[in-house]
């Protein structure tokens, strides 16, 4: 798909949710506190800004659509991590077994 089918994609969706809360594009304009232009642009997959696409979830209280852009967050303790880079370097490295070098009679 390219970007604009994926753009005019978004805008089918975010209409669709609007019509199913039975929300005129005004009143999502009013509740995201952006122009009601901006609104029908977005629908219309053309020229919106990642701010008004933001604040129009948040009106249609989607905002778990952005959770999709993103992965899951992990919680990363650097702490730890230089734990465990301590442990591997305490661990005793294999034995080696060493063979005499006598010479045979």
């Amino acid at each position: 798909m390219t970007a604009e089918e994926l753009e005019r994609k978004l805008g089918d969706n975010l209409r669709a949710v609007r019509l199913a809360r039975r929300l005129t594009q005004a009143e999502v304009a009013a509740r995201a506190n952006v122009a009601l232009g901006a609104v029908k642009h977005l629908e219309n997959g053309s020229a919106a800004t990642t701010k008004t696409l933001v604040k129009v979830l948040h009106a249609l209280s989607r905002e778990d659509w952005l959770d999709a852009l993103a992965p899951p967050q992990t919680t990363f303790n650097p702490l730890e991590l230089l734990e465990a880079q301590r442990k591997e370097r305490r661990s005793p490295a294999p034995k080696r077994v060493r063979r005499s070098s006598k010479a045979s009679s």
